[in-house]
């Protein structure tokens, strides 16, 4: 059953998409791991300058990008004239230890800001586990006041829901927590798109490290859809691109409206030399974009599928509500 969605959400949504309604978004709010990537010793305004030329270089070739304030501006600057925006809302990392999450929020970064600068959408990053009890609700509850703020403002909201282990004694790259890993993205889908979100970007449900069956990838891509009553994208996770293609091809032949992806696409061109990095760009790293989009436009759930055209009246403007 479509929804019926309002005129700020639907546009947003469009241009965010590519014609076929399905999302081909690159990302690059990447903050923390961000650093990490760059070569030692890296300066502020190297780790700006590289973000900037990928954006510059694969932003033409993707329906939307995503973005960070802490490195973000002179890409947002930068971003193709026939590319959305999405602006991340939430700082990187958490507060709480490694087994109670919580979102940490900048106060002088709102989504009245990532409306003023232009942007088509709000992202908001949060580590989730569907079974943690009060801190699951606790974020649910978190999640629904923020998609009203977005609403407020017309904005849609791309949730992105990470999952991690509640045993500091179980790793969530271990073969342990991989078996839990279907069934822990598809209860948080199933959980999160009850909550005002208008866009899920999800986990792959299955731990390729450790399950390279790919019906069983299948059946837990077709789990998540089942119970997801939002849209949902695929994100890459940092997984080498051939896995990443493949991940994108089962989920979009199970009800994904697409993928919203980074490391996989640009991961490499970070310890390049800048001409090395350019050339890369312009080559593979457009081939890649190329190739999931390709695969994304065959295969992919449109998310119109999901809402409806808001409803046309002679006097619409009277309802529309202010800020």
């Amino acid at each position: 059953m479509t929804k019926a969605m309002t005129p700020g959400r639907w546009r947003g949504l469009k241009q965010t998409s590519m014609d076929g309604d399905v999302f081909t978004i690159l990302a690059f709010d990447q903050r923390g791991t961000y650093r990490k990537m760059l070569p030692e010793n890296s300066s502020y305004d190297t780790a700006v300058d590289i973000k900037r030329e990928v954006v510059t270089a694969l932003s033409p070739h993707a329906s939307a990008v995503l973005l960070d304030t802490d490195y973000g501006l002179p890409s947002m600057l930068n971003v193709a004239r026939c590319s959305g925006l999405l602006m991340a809302l939430e700082r990187s990392g958490y507060t709480g230890d490694s087994t109670y999450r919580r979102i940490e929020f900048d106060p002088k970064w709102t989504v009245g800001k990532i409306k003023r600068v232009g942007a088509s959408a709000v992202k908001l990053l949060a580590y989730y586990h569907p079974h943690s009890g009060a801190l699951a609700e606790e974020i649910e509850g978190m999640v629904k006041n923020i998609a009203d703020e977005c609403h407020r403002y017309d904005l849609p909201l791309f949730l992105e829901p990470i999952s991690y282990s509640l045993d500091a004694t179980i790793s969530k790259e271990s073969a342990e927590f991989a078996k839990t890993r279907p069934e822990v993205v598809r209860e948080t889908a199933e959980r999160l798109s009850k909550t005002g979100t208008d866009v899920l970007k999800l986990e792959f449900p299955v731990d390729a490290a450790f399950d390279g069956d790919q019906v069983a990838w299948q059946t837990a891509c077709e789990a998540v859809s089942k119970v997801c009553t939002v849209p949902w994208v695929l994100l890459s996770a940092g997984v080498d691109f051939d896995t990443f293609a493949e991940q994108t091809r089962i989920a979009c032949q199970s009800g994904a409206s697409g993928f919203l992806a980074g490391r996989a696409i640009w991961k490499e061109a970070v310890t390049m030399p800048r001409a090395d990095r350019l050339r890369f760009l312009a080559e593979k790293g457009t081939e890649r974009l190329y190739r999931l989009s390709k695969i994304a436009l065959e295969n992919a759930r449109p998310w119109t599928e999901f809402y409806k055209l808001p409803q046309t009246t002679r006097n619409w403007t009277h309802d529309y509500s202010e800020f």
